[in-house]
C-alpha cells in the first residue's frame, strides 16, 4: 500500500529556490521526483533514521528530512537542502 507524500510549505518553497538557483535544474527535478517516488513506496527502507520521529534521505543533489505517520500512511517532508557535488 502506498504512502501519500506531502511537503511542508517551507520545504516546498525551499525546493523552488534550489531549483531557481541550480545550474543543473534537470538534476534537481529528477532528484525531487525520485524522492517522492521512493517515499511513496517504502519510506521506512529509505535513508537513515535521525531520531524516533525523523529520517534523512539523500538523492543527489538534494537531501530531505521527513517523518512518517503510519496511521495515515502519510510521509511529510519537513526540510530540504541542496547537496551539490564537490566538483561543481
Amino acid at each position: 500500500m502506498k504512502y501519500t507524500v506531502t511537503w511542508r510549505p517551507s520545504a516546498a518553497r525551499r525546493l523552488s529556490e534550489i531549483w531557481l538557483e541550480a545550474s543543473e535544474r534537470t538534476a534537481v527535478t529528477d532528484a525531487s521526483n525520485s524522492i517522492d517516488s521512493l517515499l511513496a513506496l517504502c519510506p521506512h527502507d529509505q535513508g537513515e533514521e535521525r531520531d524516533l520521529a525523523t529520517r534523512i534521505l539523500i538523492v543527489s543533489p538534494l537531501a530531505v528530512v521527513y517523518e512518517i505517520n503510519e496511521d495515515d500512511r502519510r510521509v511529510t517532508i519537513l526540510s530540504i537542502r541542496h547537496t551539490p557535488s564537490k566538483h561543481q
